[in-house]
């Protein structure tokens, strides 16, 4: 009798992990974004877009296709050339993410922003905003 038990509660262990261990894969941010981020690779970025994407960088702020965006972003980290990225909060559900980042430029902090929605199963940026970092008292 107890190798009649042993097989069900082998399945449900099974099950069980691969639910808890698929549920918290879910919820991560896309590899590739936080190195996108600190090399200043606007390409590999715009690889994470959804088409439209609302884009605030310094001097633009507006909803801007993928391709403009990442000309936009281009023209942003050749002028503040990427030292260091590192998250400082990641979040959401299954169906929307959040990262907040903080990025050093050779000219100066910004803090980073940005919202990511499945869509057809794929989590993409739809909103993204890089900000001058406060300075501290």
């Amino acid at each position: 009798m107890s190798t009649l038990n042993r097989p069900p509660l082998v399945i449900t262990l099974f099950l069980l992990t691969a639910f808890l261990t698929g549920a918290t894969v879910t919820r991560e941010l896309p590899e590739g974004i936080a190195e996108a981020f600190s090399k200043g690779h606007s390409r590999n970025l715009a690889r994470h877009f959804n088409n439209n994407i609302e884009l605030v960088v310094p001097d633009h702020e507006d909803v801007y296709s993928k391709s403009q965006a990442e000309l936009i972003l281009r023209d942003f980290f050749s002028e503040h050339k990427p030292v260091k990225f590192e998250y400082l909060h990641k979040g959401g559900k299954e169906i929307s993410r959040y990262g907040i980042g903080s990025l050093e430029t050779e000219k100066g902090d910004f803090r980073i922003y940005f919202l990511l929605k499945v869509t057809d199963g794929t989590p993409l940026i739809h909103l993204l905003r890089i900000e001058r970092a406060e300075e501290s008292p």
